[in-house]
């Protein structure tokens, strides 16, 4: 159990190793040089730890975004009661989560190998957190349910979530992408397989969101680094001007927060800051890229004929960039909609955490212009917003009240909401 454990955790755990692991493998039994081999997959690594440090980046700008535009609306998070909380879930059902987790991926594995949907998932840190709030719905459900009990339960599930949810998206990706060469392995999956149905319906294909004729002196927004910072410069700097003249704790928090430095120019580098990160982002997507898809040609060969590897959502930023604003717009306008609808009629304060929006309304919003050009793109991110919205009211509230409510809202994603109430209701079925 400790050797299942230490894998799990420092293996499956660690994306970046998990990752550098399957492209060792892979030009391993491609009989690659020592110098291809050593190359390969220390560049695929790197190129993995330059997305996880542009995510970072992006994530600590919205961690300053998200509640400048909390204090403009006067929000404050609502008390969550009595839960067991994070820690407390992982100090008693943590080893079950994990060894689920290891045994979910093996079920991948075989049923990429033995039927006709070959996608091996490999997004691993979305692979824990998704365990673990299936975890805590099951536990809410049912009690202290036992030890095997719960680990059979999750690992199968997990195994077909894995492999079934890439082979849900790929007809779109092959549209995106313009070939069949890697699959999408995230929790947006939902809402990007409802964007692209919605753009196909109410969008319009040719109004392409990445080939909009500008007039000749706006042709600086073509240039996606540009957009971004435009974009978001401009809504921190409305919500800084708004917080400037604000008198209350919140306010005064916040601009203490910029120390010396005027708050509205903080505000506007936080803003550049966000664009530098999707930079670092997409740089790390092309490395890691190159690498990652010639060295999984020996695994689907080898051990998995023709598998396709399943990744993290940023593999589709560089083939729309333009779609992945557009798409975080038309969330951000959704969530700000529904932080009012929500608080005025069923009382929950909804918490807009940017960084699940803005990841999965990228996503969204590049399917959703697949289909229906920019206008599926915007769509998109309305979708998106609205079913993190609601999946957070449901998910904090009827579905993990007891066990990690607290980690719904940061760490709870679009899937997670729409296959919550199945798990539930498995959970009912047969515990």
């Amino acid at each position: 159990m400790d050797v299942i454990f230490w894998i799990a955790t420092n293996i499956f755990g660690q994306a970046a190793i998990l990752l550098g692991f399957i492209v060792l493998l892979g030009l391993l039994l491609q009989k690659k040089s020592t110098s291809q081999i050593i190359s390969g997959t220390f560049k695929a690594v790197i190129g993995f730890l330059i997305i996880s440090a542009g995510a970072g980046v992006i994530t600590n700008a919205l961690t300053v975004f998200e509640p400048l535009w909390k204090e403009v609306f006067n929000l404050s998070e609502e008390p969550l009661g009595n839960f067991m909380g994070q820690e407390g879930f992982n100090a008693k059902y943590g080893s079950a989560v994990t060894l689920a987790m290891t045994l979910g991926f093996i079920i991948n594995v075989l049923l990429a190998r033995f039927t006709r949907l070959k996608f091996i998932y490999l997004t691993g840190h979305m692979m824990f957190w998704t365990t673990t709030i299936f975890a805590g719905i099951v536990i809410q459900t049912a009690g202290d349910v036992s030890f095997g009990k719960l680990v059979i339960f999750l690992a199968v599930f997990m195994g077909l979530y894995w492999t079934i949810q890439p082979a849900l998206t790929q007809p779109f990706m092959r549209k995106i992408m313009g070939n069949d060469n890697i699959a999408l392995g995230h929790t947006s999956a939902s809402v990007s397989l409802l964007s692209a149905l919605a753009g196909k319906y109410l969008g319009n294909k040719e109004n392409d969101s990445e080939k909009i004729k500008l007039p000749k002196g706006l042709e600086f927004l073509r240039d996606s680094n540009v957009i971004t910072a435009l974009t978001m410069g401009l809504l921190f700097l409305i919500g800084a001007i708004i917080i400037s003249f604000k008198d209350t704790p919140g306010s005064q928090a916040l601009v203490e927060a910029a120390g010396e430095q005027n708050f509205i120019v903080y505000a506007i580098i936080q803003s550049f800051t966000f664009a530098a990160g999707i930079a670092v982002v997409l740089l790390g997507v092309r490395m890691f890229i190159g690498e990652m898809v010639p060295a999984f040609k020996g695994i689907a060969t080898k051990i998995v004929p023709g598998a396709k590897p399943a990744l993290d959502s940023p593999v589709v930023f560089p083939f729309a960039p333009n779609a992945v604003i557009l798409g975080f717009l038309g969330s951000f306008i959704g969530a700000l909609i529904w932080l009012v609808i929500l608080g005025n009629t069923v009382g929950y304060v909804f918490v807009p955490t940017m960084i699940v929006l803005f990841f999965h309304s990228a996503t969204a919003g590049v399917f959703g212009n697949a289909t229906g050009g920019a206008r599926g793109a915007i769509i998109a991110g309305f979708i998106t917003s609205t079913v993190v919205a609601w999946g957070q009211f449901i998910m904090v509230k009827m579905l993990l009240s007891d066990t990690i409510p607290d980690t719904a809202m940061w760490a709870a994603d679009s899937d997670m909401f729409v296959l919550g109430p199945i798990v539930r209701w498995l959970a009912q079925l047969l515990f």
